[in-house]
């Protein structure tokens, strides 16, 4: 876990996912992107040593899994955790701010960007483990 400046949420927080490019790539994760090349075809151009870093330090923060694609072994599919995907609000928030502060933003962009992965055929998931009935009083 990365070091605490502070005990601040704020400050913890940003030191996890406080930086544009990590912010940006937890947008495509969100939006469906699965794949290393599917991240570096977001119209922000984020360089492929600066994106490499921060899908292992996402991992490493288990804000993300990394597996093995199931259709080409060579390659590695990531996926939100329920501790990434637990920072929806914030992204929605961020969402909604700028377009609310920021001139020349708009919802049809942000959704034409994850077109291209909503388009893509979903893969089955893996089954979940069942859970345990409750015990009995």
């Amino acid at each position: 876990m990365t070091a605490r400046r502070s005990d601040c949420p704020v400050a913890c927080t940003l030191d996890l996912v406080g930086d544009r490019w990590t912010l940006l790539v937890l947008r495509d994760l969100f939006g469906g992107k699965q794949r290393f090349d599917e991240f570096r075809a977001s119209p922000e151009g984020v360089a492929t040593n600066v994106l490499a870093e921060r899908l292992e330090r996402l991992e490493r923060e288990q804000f993300v899994t990394r597996e093995r694609d199931p259709d080409d072994g060579r390659r590695v599919v990531y996926a939100l955790t329920p501790r990434g995907a637990g920072l929806l609000p914030l992204m929605l928030a961020m969402r909604d701010w700028g377009l609310a502060n920021i001139p020349r933003t708009n919802l049809a962009a942000f959704k034409a960007m994850h077109a291209s992965a909503a388009a893509r055929p979903s893969k089955p998931s893996k089954p979940s483990k069942p859970s345990k009935p409750p015990k009995p009083s």
